[in-house]
């Protein structure tokens, strides 16, 4: 069935807005060339759009060129303003952006761990606020929040998680209240590096990979043809609770010890840095990113060498696991570890995995490192923004 004059209209508006999101500004020329319409209907698509007040002329095109066809469009970067939380057990990094993704302002909170609840919340909620302000923001249109623990799929809200600050899961609630008008969504972190890298990073050729997460905790965010998985209960990833040989007892229901993070998350790496005899870099924080981050500098020391090999062995059992019950193809190494690491981990993983698996797999370090959390917050927002206001009213 033909699509109607309304609905085609729709779909070509939308379509020129995602050449300009993905290209920069353009002539209608150049418009007309990548959405293969017709000059008539680009020209009518122009001026739609910029009545509608999503879309300016941003230049011109070329140094000797001039008049209307040299014309370059642009989307209307002020027409929202959006807000990016990566929410840590220690604290907040924010960035504030225009529509198109350009950051404006950016700042950080630190949360001791004797702050209680509320104060905690409050000190955030001011953070967004007072950052907005210096960004020139009026008023947020999304704000996109990345946190560790388990986000319900039924909600879209963060579950009640053992060991993680009651202050992560008020200061959602608390934002919707003092940002009435805001659209507030929160993911959980490692899913957000995971689209980070697929967009911005290590992934962007990949439609199917995993991203494990080595931080302070461990997790895994799935992709697979494209698609975030989440799982029936939004537990996709949770590999902390692997069980996994080479630790002492089982987890439980309510804690991972014994599961894979005991292998691989900050304090055990720190340990197995105390234990190899490597000395962290001075100052690093955290302790066992800097212990990775001096093996790497000189991996033929012996230290250094039984350290990272011992380091392989563990993330290789944790990833072997993955490999075989998803066939990804390619594994990421995220998180303040795994971007210490480097491709020097990442090829002593490879080389374990060929030897474990027959399954072929691509190791590969993350790019975007402790940032990729925010910055896939900030896309997520950028996402919703636009999804919403990109829908074209009609003239």
């Amino acid at each position: 069935m033909a699509a109607s004059p309304s609905t085609a209209r729709a779909i070509n508006d939308r379509l020129a807005l995602r050449l300009l999101q993905q290209e920069g500004p353009l002539t209608a020329g150049q418009l007309k060339e990548l959405t293969g319409l017709s000059r008539p209907t680009v020209a009518d698509l122009v001026e739609r759009l910029t009545a509608a007040g999503l879309i300016e002329v941003a230049g011109e095109a070329g140094g000797r060129r001039r008049g209307p066809n040299a014309k370059l469009y642009g989307i209307v970067a002020g027409r929202a303003h959006l807000a990016a939380l990566d929410v840590r057990t220690e604290g907040v990094a924010l960035a504030v952006s225009d529509l198109v993704g350009g950051v404006l302002a950016e700042a950080s909170l630190t949360v001791a761990d004797d702050t209680g609840t509320g104060p905690a919340v409050e000190q955030a909620v001011a953070l967004v606020e007072r950052t907005a302000k210096e960004a020139g923001a009026d008023r947020l249109h999304t704000v996109g929040i990345g946190a560790p623990g388990l986000i319900d799929p039924a909600t879209g809200e963060l579950r009640d998680s053992t060991g993680l600050p009651e202050w992560h899961r008020r200061l959602v609630a608390a934002l919707q209240e003092r940002l009435p008008e805001a659209r507030v969504s929160v993911e959980n972190e490692t899913n957000l590096a995971a689209l980070a890298e697929q967009r911005d990073g290590a992934a962007r050729d990949r439609d199917t990979f995993v991203l494990l997460w080595l931080g302070h905790g461990t997790g895994a965010a799935v992709i697979l043809d494209g698609t975030l998985r989440r799982g029936a209960s939004g537990g996709t990833g949770e590999i902390g609770f692997l069980p996994v040989p080479g630790t002492r007892g089982l987890p439980s229901a309510t804690d991972c010890a014994g599961g894979f993070h005991s292998l691989a998350g900050a304090a055990a790496v720190a340990q197995l840095a105390t234990e190899c005899g490597v000395v962290p870099e001075r100052g690093s924080d955290p302790e066992a990113a800097g212990a990775v981050r001096t093996a790497v500098s000189a991996p033929g020391t012996a230290a250094h060498m039984r350290f990272l090999g011992t380091l392989a062995d563990r993330v290789a059992v944790g990833v072997a696991s993955v490999v075989a019950l998803l066939d990804p193809g390619c594994v990421v190494l995220g998180g303040e570890i795994g971007q210490a690491g480097g491709e020097t981990l990442a090829s002593r993983v490879h080389d374990r995995l060929t030897a474990m698996s027959p399954l072929p797999v691509e190791v590969r370090p993350s790019t975007l490192g402790g940032g990729a959390v925010l910055r896939g917050a900030l896309l997520t927002a950028r996402d919703h923004a636009q999804d919403e206001l990109f829908g074209v009213p009609e003239h």
